[in-house]
């Protein structure tokens, strides 16, 4: 009869999860991840398996919570639905110029280094985006609706230009870009956004 685990798992898989973001995948050693959380290398693969499985579980959690946390702030009635588009873009926009250490995105960290040899990474971090501007897509329609936007252009393509956008401003911000610049390319791509 196995063990009950004597550590917090939440707990661990944040502390690896930060790891992997400072140090990227390439960069971050399984001793690194013992160190920082205090249990051994051998209780790490019994309880997450290799490196790789560790890091696909996550970047799986990591996914899925942005995603969350996206759905939170865009879904809601057609009525201020611009406001919130304009609330999520420059929140992400003060999010990067707040990040002090330049780790930038996770999702666009992973598939810029593992995409073009871990097919697993990404696949998740194609569904991420897609599920991003799914929610953005939403979004924009719903400003269309309530005849904030121009209600003749393609809802998914103006979504689109926000996320390249967005993870633009992120680049940037890694490059070390001010607060001021980082907030006002938000507001210009928001500001190009087709009014009615």
């Amino acid at each position: 009869m196995a063990r009950p685990r004597s550590f917090d798992e939440s707990a661990v898989l944040r502390t690896a999860r930060d790891r992997f973001w400072s140090t990227g995948y390439a960069g971050t050693k399984i001793d690194d991840i013992a160190a920082a959380t205090g249990l051994g290398k051998g209780s790490l693969y019994g309880a997450f398996g290799d490196k790789h499985a560790l890091f696909v579980r996550v970047f799986e959690d990591h996914c899925a919570t942005a995603i969350e946390g996206a759905r939170r702030k865009l879904d809601g009635p057609d009525s201020d639905a611009l406001r919130r588009l304009h609330d999520y873009v420059l929140a992400d926009a003060e999010a990067v110029a707040a990040d002090d250490i330049h780790r930038g995105c996770l999702i666009a960290k992973a598939a810029a280094e593992c995409a073009e040899h871990d097919p697993e990474i990404a696949d998740r971090a194609r569904r991420a985006f897609r599920e991003l501007n799914d929610l953005l897509t939403t979004c924009v329609a719903a400003a269309q609706r309530a005849g904030d936007l121009d209600g003749t252009q393609d809802p998914r393509r103006l979504a689109g230009l926000l996320l390249a956008a967005m993870r633009g401003i992120e680049a940037l911000g890694k490059g070390g870009c001010d607060r001021a610049d980082l907030r006002g390319i938000a507001e210009t791509a928001l500001a190009v956004l087709p009014k009615p």
